[in-house]
Parts: structure tokens; C-alpha cells; sequence
């Protein structure tokens, strides 16, 4: 069988460079448990997510032969087949020297594992859904490496601590504690009005889709459990505004959960098109406020040496609405 002939196998630590012809993957140990749509989004340089979707919908991939769904997890030894490609694929993102430049520069933290980085607000972490590009697409850009992986994710508006994952020993190992919850994780915020003390909100969280396809997040007691700790930090107000600074720390880890508990109680991020009333939202306006109030701040990431705690510092636009006056804290 010749190299080029469609059913030569190739190794599935490889990207996929002809896509107008069938390819076959097998699985090695550096994809051991991945998701398939993870595991594709990797190897299929430029393809949208929502396209990747529809490929698995319409039975174009196929592990071991059989139909798959894109959270089903791979093994070693899986033969992953993909059918050629037709889609129109973007080129590699194009990935400007000073935002690389920019963007590793943010690098808080980085062993032989393991990359922390301080994410900009306004950079999506992944391409996709109408972003050429993402964090993790660019920083494959900027660092040359083939192999960068999410560990987890935090919002395209949320600035703050992102972990990535330079090796799929580090990328399984915490991944683990996530879903065990043994990782911390504190965000800074801005929130409407002035918050009564500390509390622990303990709300299910329910994901639906408005009738214009935006996916939103809604306290329901058909959702799933939720708890997030928080402590008032500061309150003060803005041009008569009352607002506060509050530590938000996730016990769960939902989608939007810090936003959605936090306007469940009457004190919205400041900032936040989707969950802000429409009175909280012209109030924001009116004082400039112009990105999402949410700072991903610290996080404690277990090590061979005990627990690595990690911080990044509350970005200047943040900090320029809190002022000097709240810093009873180190942020």
C-alpha cells in the first residue's frame, strides 16, 4: 500500500494536511481519553467548530467504524476515519509578531507542562463562532509548539488566569481535579449596587437558547446544581452609582455561573449584555463602563511540590472603574 493510498493509517499525533482525501488517525497515548471534537479541532487547522459539528451529525467521522457524538472520549489504539473535507477552510490564522509578542508576554507561569496565562478581555479562547482565531490558536503561533491544549476555558469578555496544557499527562492530570474540585478558583468583580456580606449562593443553573439561537443561562430547578462563595471586598459608588467589589469563588464549575448568581441576587456585572436589566445596563452606559466587570484573579493549581498559588493582577480598564481608594487587598 503506498504512502498516499486512503487507508494508510498515520498517527494521530499528526494534523491533517490533505483534506480532499479520506484520512485515518490512530489513537496514540497523547490523545488517551481526549473528546473526538477536541481531538479533531487540533488536527483540522482552520475548520470552524460549528462545521466539525455537522461533520460528526452527518456521519463524515466515524471512530472504529462506528457513529460518534463529539463528547464521546477516544482510547489508545481508535481509529478515527474522516471523510475528505469540502468545506471552505480557513488558512492558519494569521497571527501578527507583536500580538504573539503580546500574547507571551502575558505568560504568568510555565513549566514543562503546563503554560498560566493572564488572558485579555475580549479574546475568545478558541476560534470558531465567528473568531478566526483564539487564545489557543495563536499561542500554537507564537510558541511553535504542535501540541498546546485548554485545560479548561473561561468567557471571550472575562480577562484573567487561563491554564493550557503543553503535554497530555498535565492536561489529564488537571482536568481531574477540575472535575474533582480540587482546583480554587477566585474571580474579581464589579457588580450593581451594594452587596449585604458574604454569602454562599446555592442555585441550580439551567442552560436554554433564545429564539435568535444566543445561548443564555437561567437560575431553574430543573438545572444543575450550582454553589458559589462570595465576600464583599469594597463598596463605593460611581458618579452616584452604588457598586461593589466582590470576590466571587465557584464551587461548581457552570457556564456563566458567577454572572447569573450573582444577578439572581439584584447585583448584575457591570458590563454584562446578558444579564444586566435594561435599567442596570443604561445606568452602566451612561458612566463608560465598556467591558464585562469579571477578572479570572487567582487560582491554586496543585503540584509534585503542594499547591502552586497564582495570581494576575486586575487589569488597568478594571481598575481605572474600582480606583485606588478599595485596596485593603492584594489584586
Amino acid at each position: 500500500m503506498t504512502q498516499n493510498s486512503p487507508k494508510t493509517p498515520q498517527s494521530a499525533d499528526d494534523v491533517i494536511s490533505d483534506f480532499s482525501r479520506v484520512n485515518f488517525l490512530t489513537v496514540t497515548a497523547n490523545q488517551d481519553g481526549q473528546r473526538i471534537d477536541n481531538f479533531l479541532l487540533a488536527r483540522l487547522k482552520g475548520l470552524p467548530r460549528s462545521h466539525l459539528y455537522k461533520l460528526i451529525r452527518d456521519d463524515e467521522i466515524r471512530i472504529n467504524k462506528k457513529r460518534c457524538k463529539p463528547h464521546d472520549r477516544l482510547s489508545v489504539g481508535d481509529v478515527v476515519r474522516v471523510a475528505p473535507i469540502r468545506l471552505s477552510l480557513r488558512d492558519e490564522p494569521v497571527v501578527s509578531d507583536d500580538f504573539a509578542k503580546g500574547l507571551l508576554g502575558r505568560v504568568v507561569f510555565e513549566n514543562d507542562g503546563l503554560i498560566v496565562l493572564n488572558k485579555p478581555h475580549g479574546l475568545a479562547v478558541h476560534g470558531g463562532s465567528g473568531e478566526s482565531f483564539g487564545v489557543i490558536e495563536a499561542m500554537r503561533v507564537a510558541t511553535g509548539k504542535k501540541y498546546l491544549e485548554l485545560i479548561h476555558r473561561i468567557d471571550k469578555d472575562t480577562s484573567g488566569l487561563l491554564l493550557i496544557a503543553k503535554k497530555r499527562s498535565t492536561l489529564k492530570d488537571l482536568q481531574a481535579h477540575f472535575r474533582e474540585k480540587t482546583i480554587q478558583k477566585d474571580y474579581l468583580c464589579v457588580v450593581h449596587g451594594t452587596v449585604k456580606g458574604g454569602q454562599k449562593i446555592d442555585k441550580p443553573l439551567l442552560k436554554y437558547t433564545l429564539k435568535n439561537g444566543e445561548r443564555r443561562v437561567k437560575v431553574d430547578k430543573d438545572g444543575k446544581p450550582s454553589q458559589t462563595m462570595i465576600e464583599v471586598l469594597a463598596s463605593f459608588e460611581i458618579d452616584g452609582m452604588a457598586v461593589s467589589l466582590v470576590k466571587a469563588s465557584p464551587l461548581t464549575g457552570r457556564t456563566h455561573q458567577i454572572r447569573v448568581h450573582m444577578a439572581s441576587i439584584g447585583h448584575a456585572l457591570l458590563g454584562d449584555d446578558k444579564y444586566q436589566s435594561p435599567t442596570q445596563a443604561s445606568l452602566a452606559t451612561q458612566k463608560g463602563i465598556k467591558r464585562l466587570c469579571l477578572h479570572a484573579w487567582r487560582i491554586a493549581v496543585p503540584s509534585d511540590d503542594g499547591v502552586q498559588v497564582l495570581e494576575a493582577d486586575m487589569p488597568d480598564d478594571m481598575r481605572g472603574i474600582v480606583g485606588d481608594r478599595v485596596w485593603g487587598y492584594n489584586a
